[in-house]
């Protein structure tokens, strides 16, 4: 277990949210602990069998490096202060970003220009047909930016992870609505031939202020299956695929839709 940080200042009875400590996924999911606002703050550990589906040794759990949240400016609130109606996330998104886990070879073409993706890359994610369509639905939301990152881990699993950054947390929740309905997402991802909202993923470590949907490409699919999840956290919308020859594992999603969530939280 890495050390506990230095302690803080007792913060006001409502700004309770902010994360201490750091986490290494081998020992756990994560929980809220307090420190003051400005500070860089990381994420705490429980034991894995707090998670349903994180439970045992075996389990096909990645190995993350430590994750810490960059600091915020100074004076800056954190995105669901109660002083942020905006939902504003002050950090450098690039940074809120999930690293790749241990030994995973990372996706050179999601890197971007300074760290920043093009639009049309982002698109290239979906089917054809599907990119006219949600490019408009970016430009009318406002889309400022995208943030991502992409890793390929030894058993041929396939992760990218995107951050796209709007003018306020309305607008985010609105879009949100829009792409990630209850039946499966308005737009296909590429080579999935179908996404359903997966009802077997677990529901705890869920930050209360981050709205999820999660969708998997149930059989019979094609060479690789599909997974995708849809992230609402203040101005910020998350999107995260992961796909895999035989068959896209549950854990190794789990472990990314709740890390990646934790640390827009």
């Amino acid at each position: 277990m890495p050390p506990s940080p230095a302690p803080f200042a007792a913060p006001p009875p409502r700004d309770r949210r902010v994360l201490r400590a750091v986490l290494r996924w081998t020992a756990a999911v994560v929980v809220f602990a307090v420190v003051g606002a400005g500070a860089a703050y990381g994420i705490t550990e429980m034991e894995r069998t707090d998670v349903p589906g994180l439970a045992t040794e075996s389990d096909g759990r990645w190995v993350y490096p430590e994750l810490t949240k960059p600091p915020l400016p100074s004076g800056s609130p954190r995105p669901f202060a109660d002083a942020n109606k905006a939902g504003t996330h002050h950090a450098d998104l690039r940074a809120l970003v999930l690293p790749a886990p241990e030994g995973a070879t990372g996706d050179k073409a999601l890197r971007g220009a300074d760290g920043w993706l093009a639009t049309k890359d982002f698109l290239a994610e979906y089917e054809p047909e599907e990119r006219d369509g949600l490019r408009q639905q970016l430009t009318d939301h406002g889309l400022r930016h995208i943030a991502a990152r992409g890793w390929t881990t030894q058993d041929g699993t396939h992760t990218r992870v995107y951050l796209l950054r709007f003018d306020t947390a309305a607008v985010v929740d609105e879009l949100y609505t829009d792409l990630a309905a209850a039946a499966g997402p308005t737009h296909l991802a590429r080579g999935a031939d179908s996404l359903a909202f997966d009802d077997q993923f677990p529901e705890s470590a869920r930050p209360d202020d981050v709205q999820r949907s999660v969708y998997v490409e149930n059989k019979p699919y094609g060479g690789e299956q599909v997974r995708q999840a849809y992230l609402s956290a203040g101005d910020v919308l998350g999107v995260i695929v992961q796909s895999r020859e035989g068959g896209a594992r549950s854990v190794p999603f789990q472990q990314t839709v709740v890390l990646q969530s934790q640390l827009l939280g």
